[in-house]
């Protein structure tokens, strides 16, 4: 990774766009890179379109906190899809999740990539409902290269460790959860 990655995840409050950036951005720092995670909340407060701007770099310093362009926009909801347009040119990889219907003309027409995945459908008939933002952070681990599988579980062990010793099996699943996101977006890239 010589440059700055910067990515833009985008949904409805609860969706854990914010959870998932915050996991991502420690990770990167585990590994000894530079990182920086702003949360960007709608003027609504409740109800409103959530965006964290992400940005990762081996070696390179991170400037401002957002950016106008993203290397990669996940849009987790039709609001969202919408809202992100302005964060794609030519070099943004888009990625969305397939279950959200009617924005097929919303869709960013300049684009590197767009991508269509099933997280969420994946979440309710494969794992859980609970999982889909680390579903998500699966794709966003495998499509960017910003940290390494091993680095982002440590990252959830280190966030969610107190539950997973409560309830081991929820340590599997975030990580089934994590390597079928991975597996989402392997070969469309």
């Amino acid at each position: 990774m010589a440059k700055v990655i910067k990515i833009a995840l985008a949904g409805e409050g609860g969706q854990g766009v914010q959870s998932v950036a915050e996991i991502l951005t420690e990770a990167a720092n585990e590994e000894g890179k530079e990182a920086l995670y702003i949360p960007n909340f709608g003027v609504e407060q409740r109800g409103g379109v959530s965006i964290a701007f992400v940005q990762i770099s081996d070696k390179e310093k991170v400037g401002s906190p957002k950016f106008e362009k993203a290397d990669i926009v996940i849009a987790l909801s039709d609001r969202a899809i919408r809202r992100c347009a302005q964060y794609v040119d030519g070099n943004t990889v888009f990625v969305y999740d397939t279950f959200i219907e009617g924005v097929e003309d919303d869709l960013p027409k300049g684009a590197k990539k767009v991508i269509g995945i099933p997280a969420i459908e994946t979440a309710k008939n494969e794992l859980h409902p609970r999982v889909f933002n680390i579903i998500i952070m699966g794709a966003v681990v495998r499509a960017t290269h910003v940290v390494s599988e091993e680095r982002a579980k440590q990252a959830l062990e280190d966030k969610l460790g107190y539950k997973f010793e409560q309830d081991p099996k929820l340590r599997e699943l975030n990580y089934r959860a994590l390597e079928r996101g991975m597996q989402l977006v392997e070969g469309q890239l």
